[in-house]
């Protein structure tokens, strides 16, 4: 009887079968965290607070448990604000300790009310101030988590922590005995009655998965249902190469999409779309597939979404047994749209042909992005960022969903890095790549110390056009000027190595498989800095932002 109370809280998260995390440590945190570490938990020690959290959503995509951080009272907590509204958008289901200012202290430095900074970025917070209730409120916070896929954020005041355990040591059950033990939603059969003649009556249909299809493991048989009724394959931008081996998928649905990807998809007069929540960019704001009736299947259907009407008809179901009960009740159609020419136009047509004149000594980012494309090997994890660089870096059709993630639901740059690190702790015997740009390498490059120094096997390969990508283009488009959204070129490979990591700077795209073929036999940390033109624009900022639009 001699425990500490955040002994106890620790061996409750032990006890949720938590094997990593993400940790940066402060008064209010840092006995729980020893404590959880000296249990057998891998602890990852990062440089910023945001990157705990960050790193802990990208595990938990990778893995499917629950992503696992903590930080500190105040700025500690403060920090993590802009990784808690991604978390949430995207569904990933995380629990964060973070401490609370002593009880006992009338006055404390780092004392703010922390429940409202968390609950206005959509998490939950529980503040935890009865030490008997403590191990039964951690495991109600996974249960929450794991049900309803959210961020849980727990604030426990570290002078409670500190105290003699005085309660009883028998802890509760873990959250995932009491995760309701429930199939999955068939669809009835009216809805796909209908839906059945409504694909009767469309002249061109594509099929678009979502993450909910990716969970669900409904892709073979959207496969199956494009077969049968001459429909053509695409996915929303998380699940991107969901469908990569097929000749006829187009790609990413949304403002990500490619130029074959943008005619095709505009022809379409009926859109299924399974286990998406159609969100804005995912059909280009509206304008990117015309006037198609767009029936959802998903087990919570809605119409409007993110202040648009997103979906015309629904069929309420598991994206999986939906998709298969529409295949199955399919009548096979003719094939028309699935030729030989259609699949000749998605594998030849360019992505973005749009020509730019290149400047000496500096690299188209298409080209870049071709290069990595065609030498990187198969079995290697991509990360992709945020940012003016994301689009070229999503234009690799070779790539599989389940070796290429993308977070990007609050559309905030700085992200990238520790991305790459939760990939990296959820996948310890691959190498982890990361596409980045320059300004959101640099808003958390210090954590390639903590890449060196945890021996995660990373590979970071940066666009630098020496400015914010975005902006100057929108600036430019505007008459106005780039000055604050240009800082020049940082020497990338400089900055790696004086954090102990490789560093190449690669003017020539000839050398790529020769340095690929060498890290791959030393592995480690790197990191590849790529000089490109900053005259050339992605298409969404050419579509939104090009000459005439202001």
């Amino acid at each position: 009887m001699n425990k500490k109370t955040y002994e106890v809280l620790a061996e409750t998260f032990r006890r949720e079968d938590i094997d990593t995390c993400f940790a940066l440590l402060g008064d209010a945190n840092m006995n729980w965290a020893t404590s959880l570490a000296g249990m057998g938990v891998r602890m990852i020690y990062v440089r910023h607070e945001h990157c705990a959290v960050a790193a802990a959503m990208a595990y938990a995509r990778k893995t499917g448990k629950v992503g696992v951080a903590t930080v500190t009272c105040g700025p500690g907590l403060t920090q993590i604000m802009t990784a808690l509204p991604a978390a949430v958008r995207a569904n990933l289901p995380l629990v964060v300790f973070a401490g609370e200012a002593p009880l006992k202290s009338g006055w404390y430095n780092q004392g703010i009310e922390q429940a409202p900074f968390i609950t206005a970025t959509g998490a939950t917070y529980h503040a935890l101030h009865h030490p008997a209730r403590m191990p039964d409120a951690i495991r109600d916070a996974f249960l929450e988590a794991r049900t309803m896929c959210r961020p849980v954020v727990l604030g426990v005041p570290f002078d409670l922590q500190d105290r003699p355990w005085e309660g009883d040591l028998s802890l509760p059950a873990p959250s995932a005995e009491l995760v309701p033990q429930v199939g999955p939603i068939p669809p009835h059969p009216d809805d796909i009655a209908r839906a059945v003649e409504r694909i009767r009556d469309a002249r061109r249909i594509v099929v678009m998965a979502g993450m909910g299809a990716v969970l669900a493991g409904a892709g073979a048989a959207c496969r199956r249902l494009a077969q049968r009724c001459d429909a053509l394959l695409a996915t929303t931008l998380p699940a991107r190469g969901l469908f990569h081996s097929d000749p006829y998928c187009l790609g990413i649905a949304g403002g990500f999409s490619s130029e074959a990807g943008r005619k095709l998809m505009g022809e379409a007069d009926l859109v299924i779309a399974v286990g998406s929540i159609l969100a804005q960019h995912n059909a280009d704001d509206s304008k990117l597939f015309g006037q198609a009736h767009v029936l959802q299947i998903d087990i919570k259907p809605l119409t409007v979404s993110q202040a648009r009407i997103a979906a015309d008809s629904h069929i309420r179901a598991d994206a999986r047994l939906g998709v298969e009960a529409l295949a199955a009740a399919t009548e096979r159609r003719p094939v028309t749209w699935r030729s030989e020419e259609t699949a000749r136009f998605i594998r030849e047509t360019p992505a973005d042909a749009e020509p730019f004149p290149i400047e000496p000594d500096v690299h188209d980012p298409r080209g870049v992005v071709a290069a990595l494309e065609s030498a990187l090997p198969q079995e290697w994890e991509m990360v992709n960022s945020s940012g003016h660089c994301s689009y070229f870096f999503a234009q690799m059709p070779s790539r599989p969903q389940d070796r290429f993630l993308t977070i990007r639901e609050f559309g905030a740059i700085g992200n990238g890095i520790s991305f790459a690190m939760g990939v990296a702790a959820a996948r310890p015997d691959s190498t982890v790549v990361l596409f980045d740009g320059d300004g959101s390498l640099m808003m958390h490059v210090q954590e390639i110390e903590t890449i060196v120094r945890h021996g995660l096997n990373v590979l970071i390969c940066v666009l630098n056009d020496g400015a914010y990508g975005s902006e100057i283009h929108k600036l430019r488009s505007e008459g106005l000027s780039d000055e604050g959204a240009v800082f020049g070129r940082p020497d990338f490979a400089a900055i790696a190595r004086g954090f102990g990591a490789e560093g190449e700077r690669v003017t020539n795209l000839s050398v790529l498989p020769g340095l690929i073929d060498k890290f791959s036999r030393t592995g480690g940390a790197a990191v590849w800095d790529f000089p490109v033109s900053d005259k050339v624009l992605s298409p969404v900022i050419r579509r939104a932002h090009g000459k005439g639009k202001h």
